[in-house]
């Protein structure tokens, strides 16, 4: 993969988390303000939030299912291979205390943190490019929900 295409993709990845970069000059999908990304967008929400239903399932819920999501995609970085998944548990949070939540969104931001770091060191072939814009464009559409059930927790 060629280090432009790389960086790119880097630069979206850390969009669709962090929002767009500081100052902000616009952005490629995002809102244009700060912290518009998953990190910004769940500051705030307080574990009764974060376990409240809508339509269903919880913040809680979703942001735990796009730290497993990243663990998979860490891990067939580093192995070249899926790990067995079992895709639907990682939709059973239901509820959380403010310690579960809190290892919740410690744990995506580890594994944001892992992926960042394994671009600049894995070898790109074609499987490992498919499998990081996967899992951006996985992770961008959870954070179009995630801004959609905000607006019903806060409401």
């Amino acid at each position: 993969m060629s280090e432009t295409f790389r960086n790119s993709v880097k630069m979206m990845v850390q969009e669709t988390f962090e929002g767009p970069p500081v100052p902000v000059k616009g952005s490629w999908f995002t809102n244009s303000e700060p912290n518009s990304g998953i990190f910004g967008v769940i500051e705030g929400i307080s574990c009764d939030q974060a376990s409240m239903s809508v339509h269903g399932t919880t913040l809680a819920a979703h942001i735990d299912h796009i730290r497993y999501h990243m663990w998979g995609t860490n891990e067939i970085l580093k192995k070249g291979k899926q790990p067995e998944m079992d895709w639907g548990k990682s939709w059973d949070i239901h509820s959380v205390d403010e310690q579960q939540w809190n290892l919740i969104q410690e744990g995506l931001r580890n594994e944001y943190l892992t992926l960042l770091e394994s671009f600049d060191v894995i070898e790109w072939n074609e499987l490992l490019s498919n499998e990081v814009l996967s899992s951006l464009a996985h992770s961008a559409y959870h954070l179009g929900a995630i801004r959609q059930m905000v607006k019903v927790v806060k409401a």
